[in-house]
């Protein structure tokens, strides 16, 4: 495992509300047994403690971790205020056990809030959920590095989740340089209606550009309002655009835009499984995919999937989806062997290699046609702490059928290479 950088290691120390309550509490409390009854001043420095904390994570990232410093230095100097006080009154003659009682359960609760923190753990004690506090994150959520990438994606864990309606990525968003071995000049399709009578001259290069981003739209709706998983409902949208920029002839044409509008439900899981993998989440999804053109090159479909998630230490990740096709009339159906060529699923598979570099095997189809990709993206940054930027190099290859949905009958090998805003 990776170094932590010192605010990384801060938040994993950070305790969750219910500790800090109580820690202050402690204090009160202290005060309170020692004196029957706390004077005003000591009122409000419990109560300020309580609250300095929140006000620190609401500030920027260059000044969030020295009001932390100094909220804790705050709290040294309260605390042996407290004690002195309370050692001094002990040893009036009047002094009694009160004080140590009081302290003493308070200490209880503060340990029982602690422990109600920690994932929960199997038989052989092995945690079964991702590394870091489960239910603490709350600087960062879902870009808090203590909790794995799947979490962080799709934010499974409380301490993982950021707020609804953000938008968030979903494929790589990237930028790139296209070349295949062949080009679909001539459309075809067994309907009719939606085949190219005459071939337009395209090249083989082109600008390829892709944008998908995503938003939550809901959480908690079936996991308990009290655990630490969260289930969510999100919807997505990515449009894919092949872009001849090359091809002045044609005085530069867009070939071909792919639009690709979802909706997914998404219920985590934390089943551990042989050779130390993790079962993460499983779900299911609606999707509409069409490249709005009119005919003859018309092309689309509509799918529903099921679709679920593996991890093993944040370093491998395996996710599966299997669909169904809605059925169309023949007279409306753009693309009617659509199903032989892009089959009935897809796997893929990523490799954190390390903080940097990424690698994503995918294939599609699970039938003897479909196709391969693979994808490597790489962070571009001195690499110093957490100083990559949030642009990435991107390199893939794809071959065999569904590029693009105007080519889903048409084997093509493409190679792209260009930048990516966004990782797996």
């Amino acid at each position: 495992m990776p170094p932590r950088s010192r605010s990384t290691r801060w938040r994993a120390r950070k305790l969750p509300l219910a500790v800090l309550t109580s820690c202050a509490a402690l204090q009160l409390g202290m005060a309170q047994a020692a004196t029957e009854a706390p004077t005003p001043d000591e009122i409000r420095a419990a109560s300020e403690a309580t609250l300095a904390w929140q006000r620190c994570t609401s500030q920027p990232d260059a000044q969030r971790l020295a009001c932390f410093d100094e909220w804790a230095r705050g709290q040294q100097v309260l605390l042996q205020a407290l004690h002195e006080k309370a050692r001094s009154l002990a040893e009036s003659p009047n002094a009694q056990t009160a004080p140590e009682a009081a302290g003493a359960g308070l200490r209880q609760d503060v340990t029982r809030a602690l422990a109600s923190t920690q994932p929960p753990s199997t038989a052989g004690g092995t945690s079964t959920a991702s590394s870091g506090i489960v239910g603490v994150g709350l600087e960062q959520g879902c870009r808090d590095r203590q909790f794995s990438e799947l979490s962080r994606f799709w934010e499974l864990e409380s301490g993982s989740s950021c707020p609804t309606f953000g938008l968030r990525a979903y494929l790589p968003t990237t930028v790139t340089l296209s070349a295949g071995d062949r080009i679909n000049r001539q459309p075809t399709s067994p309907n009719p209606v939606n085949s190219a009578t005459t071939p337009i001259d395209y090249s083989k290069q082109e600008l390829s550009l892709l944008l998908s981003v995503r938003t939550k739209l809901a959480s908690g709706l079936l996991t308990p309002a009290d655990g630490t998983l969260r289930d969510s409902l999100w919807v997505a949208y990515t449009q894919k655009s092949n872009w001849q920029v090359f091809n002045s002839t044609l005085s530069r044409p867009f070939r071909n835009t792919d639009h690709s509008p979802e909706i997914m439900y998404i219920y985590p899981t934390t089943a551990q499984l042989p050779g130390g993998w993790l079962w993460r989440y499983s779900g299911l999804g609606l999707v509409h995919q069409s490249n709005g053109q009119s005919d003859p090159l018309s092309r689309s479909w509509n799918r529903a999937y099921l679709m679920t998630g593996f991890e093993k230490n944040d370093t491998w990740a395996l996710q599966l989806r299997l669909w169904k096709r809605f059925s169309e009339k023949a007279e409306d159906d753009n693309n009617p062997d659509i199903i032989h060529y892009l089959g009935h699923g897809d796997l893929n598979l990523r490799w954190k290699v390390n903080q940097q570099n990424s690698l994503r095997l995918t294939y599609s189809g699970l039938n003897r046609r479909g196709s391969g990709r693979i994808e490597w993206t790489r962070s571009l940054g001195d690499g110093l702490g957490n100083s990559f930027s949030g642009l990435r190099l991107y390199v893939s290859l794809f071959h065999g059928y569904g590029d693009t949905l105007l080519d889903y009958n048409f084997k093509r090998t493409v190679f792209n290479v260009g930048l990516s805003l966004s990782d797996f």
